[in-house]
């Protein structure tokens, strides 16, 4: 199997490192070698965070290179904008259809840009979902991240138990049913 590229992209407090354990776990439950790089903006709550998951026969650096990704989770629109120059032709953008201010757009020195879910569109094979409303519905806003993981699921090729065995294993043991609940609604999708 060719090394399989995935990117988390998010701001600081959205999960996505949450969200790397858990492919790893996923990856290492497959059979793969799986390597994992943190990038940070500014990780406190707001600044951009990317995380990089590599996984194959053997993978021999963390770093997934512009126009390589097989996959990208964003976890919010400005951030997959802001990053989807790394996917691959045929690579799927996973968006939370969701708006995060960032600071300059905050104080006024910059504009959130508009449509930025259908400009993806024209150049991506994107699939958008309101993972934050959806999450709202099971009673627990934080776990929208599994909803977008659940879409992003689809996308690649481990069965719906390994996913559930690596959210056991990963979330913290009071949250496992919430998180498979969320992984649900998104796999469904």
């Amino acid at each position: 199997m060719a090394v399989k590229n995935i990117m988390i992209v998010g701001v600081g407090g959205q999960g996505t490192l949450l969200t790397s354990r858990i492919l790893g776990g996923l990856a290492i439950l497959g059979g793969y070698d799986v390597k994992l790089s943190e990038v940070h903006g500014m990780a406190q709550r707001g600044g951009s965070v990317v995380t990089f998951v590599r996984y194959g026969e053997e993978v021999t650096e963390p770093i997934v290179e512009e126009g390589h990704a097989d996959v990208i989770i964003a976890f919010e629109r400005l951030e997959a904008l802001r990053y989807a120059h790394f996917l691959k032709k045929d690579g799927a953008l996973i968006v939370n259809d969701w708006r995060i201010d960032p600071m300059p757009v905050v104080i006024g020195a910059a504009e959130y840009p508009e449509h930025i879910i259908d400009n993806l569109k024209e150049e991506h094979k994107v699939f958008a979902v309101n993972a934050t409303e959806e999450s709202k519905k099971l009673g627990n806003p934080r776990v929208f991240n599994l909803i977008v993981l659940g879409v992003a699921a689809q996308h690649m090729d481990f069965t719906k138990e390994q996913w559930y065995q690596v959210i056991e294993n990963t979330v913290p043991p009071h949250t496992v049913e919430i998180n498979k609940q969320a992984f649900d609604v998104g796999y469904e999708l």
